[in-house]
């Protein structure tokens, strides 16, 4: 990558226009305009011989794809905040820099949290389907789809970083009251700011909640962060909201505990094998007991080319021999 030469830059998925329309401006882009993941051969092919290689959330770059890199290889230019499938030591052993897209989905995220705290205990997605099913709706009724008030109630933040803070911003707006477990307690005007109570607890802070929105990252010391014994503290008339990653939750437990009706209900964007849904998940949606989004929690025009701008401005810094503003340590991941 010196000289004029511009740098090879494969993409592995479809992005915007606008920003493919500038990243073929500025670098040797080669998009994928079929917009279907990239085969394992093709991953293989692609950091062997691109310059720049940008991966979204769900390309597995791990240690096995990362040591079949070619030389050339210098950069990985994650199309995305989250960096869980990206073996982030293995590209630094090889002299590869990794970036991502921090700070540009957080009020979409927590947009779509709000929503999801909304859908679920006051039956949203089921009382839009009376419209459009087969049967005829016969009019207003006192008793007819009660759901539960949200004004009042108890909200868990499971995570308080940026997008925990936005949604409790939003939660606290709409009358609930702010609670959080997070690894570290925030600054004490931020919890002034929004009321919120701190619980060192995990478990007595589930416990004592109505609703509990998970919001941190996804990390080997999150993985199954709430476990089937934690998921049991949850009071029989809770609802869980997960717009994080699915991986998070037990998802097994969670459904169990929804099916013996331990647990009110789910409000869920992020699966914990998705693509692949489970299928006892649908079933429960089909009774009104979950309400299932297909990860489209950042999903917005404008949040999309604010990442695309991002990864840009990485590709850019990196080619002109500056250190890109968003690179991931290890010790960071």
């Amino acid at each position: 990558m010196v000289g004029k030469k511009k740098p090879l830059v494969v993409i592995t998925r479809k992005l915007p226009d606008p920003v493919e329309t500038r990243m073929r401006e500025l670098f040797d882009a080669r998009l994928n305009v079929e917009d279907r993941p990239m085969t394992q051969p093709e991953l293989v092919a692609a950091v062997k011989e691109a310059d720049v290689l940008v991966p979204t959330i769900t390309d597995n770059i791990d240690a096995a794809l990362i040591a079949q890199a070619g030389e050339n290889l210098k950069l990985i230019a994650n199309f995305g905040n989250g960096v869980d499938k990206i073996d982030v030591a293995a590209a630094a052993k090889k002299g590869i820099t990794v970036t991502n897209t921090p700070n540009v989905l957080t009020e979409d995220t927590a947009d779509m949290t709000m929503a999801l705290m909304l859908a679920v205990p006051r039956r949203l997605a089921e009382g839009a389907n009376v419209l459009t099913g087969d049967k005829k709706w016969a009019g207003w009724s006192p008793t007819w789809m009660l759901g539960r008030r949200i004004w009042g109630k108890r909200l868990g933040i499971v995570g308080m970083g940026r997008i925990g803070t936005a949604v409790a911003r939003r939660a606290k707006a709409f009358g609930l009251s702010i609670h959080y477990h997070n690894r570290h307690r925030v600054l004490p005007a931020v919890e002034e700011g929004l009321e919120a109570t701190y619980w060192e607890s995990l478990d007595q802070m589930l416990a004592r909640m109505d609703i509990i929105s998970v919001n941190c990252p996804s990390t080997p010391a999150t993985f199954h962060l709430l476990s089937a014994r934690r998921l049991a503290l949850l009071q029989p008339t809770a609802y869980v909201v997960n717009t994080a990653r699915g991986d998070i939750i037990d998802e097994e437990a969670l459904v169990k505990l929804i099916q013996d009706g331990r647990i009110a209900g789910a409000g869920l964007d992020v699966y914990e094998h998705e693509p692949a849904l489970n299928s006892k998940l649908l079933k429960l949606a089909a009774k009104n007991k979950v309400v299932l989004l297909p990860h489209m929690g950042s999903a917005t025009l404008e949040g999309r080319i604010d990442m695309g701008e991002k990864v840009i401005i990485n590709i850019r810094a990196f080619v002109d021999g500056h250190r890109p503003p968003d690179r991931v340590l290890p010790l960071r991941t």
